[in-house]
């Protein structure tokens, strides 16, 4: 059991968390809160269990700007009506909080359509941890697309495969890339996990480059999906709005080079148009203005090298441009 702190108390507490989320918005970041559907949090703290609205007003009148609902210390037979009674929940508030479910992570076969009405983003695979390992299995989990979940990503609603984290301890600049690269295709959500007052500069420009946030960013909302893979090569390519398209290739063997790979835009899924203009996502350079039959040219490093690649579509033929 828990105890119920004196009103006193609260009070102070409730100013004092008001007074610190203040200087986090004036300092234009946002905030986010850990909670729990069941009784207890994962780590045993109080869940929301019996007191979801008054959880979710406490938020609101804090401040908070997202909510990350768990689904430890509950049956879960009850996610299919504490999760929804948590989203009308806040929505009543009149608060915009992003609400972040983890309903899918906790069941067999989730019933992603009804999760999608309910939760703006929503957890289905286990906790990244800061090593490639991790990372990959949940590039393959998305990739493998078992479950049909990316058909649901749509403006408002997104799966989450967790965070970034580059910048931190475990993976190789390729493998920030990597990340950076793949989650824009993914539509997911970008929360880093970096110490931001000590983070490396190579890894604040791949988290601050424009040209592949706008890719995570593009009003469409479609998930991208993996089209082709074998025991050393991924590609995934995600539909962008107006035709626009963005293609990423991961290589996951070991190595020990780089290694060449030659590809024709119809290979990598652009056949729709008679010509595209395609660039470089990460550094903006120009490749060419090609056709779906003309080939792509990369190299790779290994366990993580990355290419990814933004096309617009053209009317017009164009001269064949090998790169």
């Amino acid at each position: 059991m828990f105890s119920q702190p004196p009103a006193s108390a609260w009070l102070s507490v409730t100013r004092l968390t008001v007074a610190i989320l203040g200087q986090i918005h004036k300092l234009g970041l946002k905030f986010g809160i850990y909670e729990d559907i069941g009784t207890k949090t994962c780590a045993g703290y109080p869940g929301s269990y019996n007191h979801i609205e008054l959880d979710a007003q406490t938020f609101a009148d804090w401040g908070v700007d997202m909510l990350k609902l768990d689904g430890c210390y509950a049956n879960a037979s009850y996610y299919a009506y504490g999760y929804p009674a948590m989203a009308k929940a806040l929505n009543k508030t009149g608060r915009p909080i992003m609400y972040s479910c983890s309903w899918p992570a906790y069941i067999s076969n989730p019933p992603y359509d009804v999760i999608a009405e309910h939760c703006n983003i929503w957890r289905n695979y286990g906790d990244i941890q800061d090593n490639w390992d991790s990372v990959s299995s949940i590039i393959n989990h998305y990739g493998d697309n078992a479950d049909k979940f990316a058909e649901v990503a749509a403006p408002g609603q997104f799966n989450d495969p967790d965070e970034l984290i580059i910048g931190d301890f475990g993976l190789t600049y390729d493998q920030w890339r990597a990340q950076m690269a793949l989650w824009a295709i993914f539509a997911a959500p970008l929360i880093m996990s970096v110490d931001l007052r000590n983070m490396d500069s190579e890894a604040t420009k791949i988290l601050l480059n424009k040209n592949v946030i706008a890719v995570n960013q593009d009003p469409l909302g479609k998930q991208g999906v993996r089209i082709y893979k074998d025991t050393s090569i991924q590609t995934f390519r995600r539909e962008l709005k107006d035709g626009n398209m963005a293609v990423a290739i991961l290589r996951t063997s070991k190595g020990p080079t780089p290694a060449r790979l030659d590809r024709s835009l119809k290979d990598l899924g652009l056949s729709a148009a008679v010509s595209y203009d395609c660039y470089e996502t990460f550094q903006g350079k120009f490749i060419g203005s090609l056709s779906p039959d003309d080939e792509v040219t990369v190299w790779l490093n290994p366990a993580g090298g990355t290419y990814l690649m933004t096309c617009h579509p053209n009317p017009k033929p164009n001269a064949r441009t090998n790169v």
